[in-house]
């Protein structure tokens, strides 16, 4: 027999319980905002271009670019349509543009914990490091955020296989890591249940323009065509799509001109629900689903 997590069951979307979102509705849709900081001359990186020598000044620059001017564009954006987002967010930014923070905090955003910095992976480190590494970002949001994040992306959606028991074990109510499904569904740990949130791989900037290298109508044209589907699908089940965002992708002015349309249309969607992970959660959690659950780690 092959091996196996232990972390979740088999389950068919289609043979769960059927509920609805706020005000009725069949599809929730949140914004997962990526604000992420990199290391200079050294570490990882998403690259616009081939790494040369370090300091590779190229793509980090364009990186910095989503920092210093991409986020500002996308903030007016999200201001224009009302739209919340949850913030992914590495705590270096805390000492490198506080400021933008504080902006996403003055509309109450969520903030959901992104590791340090994604110069980094946590799933290569040893778990007492990893345990440190989590216990280091709870407690720097917490003093910047007044309260402390629920949620948790892994820079990279690295893991280790100790590192849902480790956020449970820190406090966290749910993870984005994992993209294998479109509901929320619990997570066993040594800890206690650990949600999943949805978080995509495929309606995400990174994999389809860097990886994929689609162009900015190609993207916003990918939104919509996961939008318009996921609206029909949820005749049948309550669902849950994510857009995953990094400024200094979509924060371009071409691009962020696409984007625009894109998120317009969601907008104006009265049959959808804009919430963010967190709001998600409550939902879910106060309807006191019955589950398939697995039987929990050892």
């Amino acid at each position: 027999m092959l091996k196996h997590h232990g972390r979740y069951p088999y389950s068919a979307i289609h043979a769960r319980p059927d509920y609805r979102w706020p005000g009725g509705r069949r599809l929730a849709v949140y914004i997962g905002y990526n604000l992420e900081h990199f290391s200079f001359g050294e570490g990882l990186g998403a690259k616009l271009g081939p790494a040369g020598h370090e300091p590779d000044v190229l793509n980090y620059s364009w990186r910095d670019y989503g920092n210093r001017v991409g986020a500002w564009r996308c903030l007016e954006l999200f201001e224009a349509l009302r739209m919340p987002v949850a913030v992914i967010a590495n705590t270096a930014l805390y000492d490198h543009c506080p400021e933008l923070l504080a902006a996403h905090r003055s509309r109450a955003d969520e903030i959901v914990g992104h590791g340090r910095t994604n110069s980094e992976r946590q799933g290569e480190l040893p778990e007492e490091a990893e345990r440190k590494l989590i216990a280091e970002c709870t407690a720097r949001l917490r003093k910047e955020e007044g309260k402390p994040p629920r949620g948790w992306l892994s820079p990279w959606i690295s893991e280790s296989p100790s590192t849902p028991d480790l956020l449970k074990e820190a406090g966290y109510a749910y993870t984005l890591n994992w993209c294998h499904d479109d509901q929320p569904l619990p997570f066993e740990t040594r800890a206690g249940r650990l949600w999943s949130i949805p978080y995509p791989q495929e309606v995400n900037d990174i994999p389809m323009i860097v990886a994929r290298q689609m162009g900015a109508g190609e993207f916003a044209d990918l939104i919509l065509g996961n939008f318009e589907e996921m609206l029909a699908q949820s005749e049948h089940q309550p669902l849950v799509m994510g857009i995953a965002l990094h400024p200094y992708i979509v924060g371009q002015p071409y691009r962020l001109r696409e984007l625009r349309r894109a998120l317009k249309r969601i907008a104006a969607e009265k049959r959808a629900w804009l919430g963010t992970p967190g709001a998600i959660l409550d939902h879910v959690e106060g309807l006191k689903l019955e589950l398939p659950r697995a039987q929990a780690p050892r």
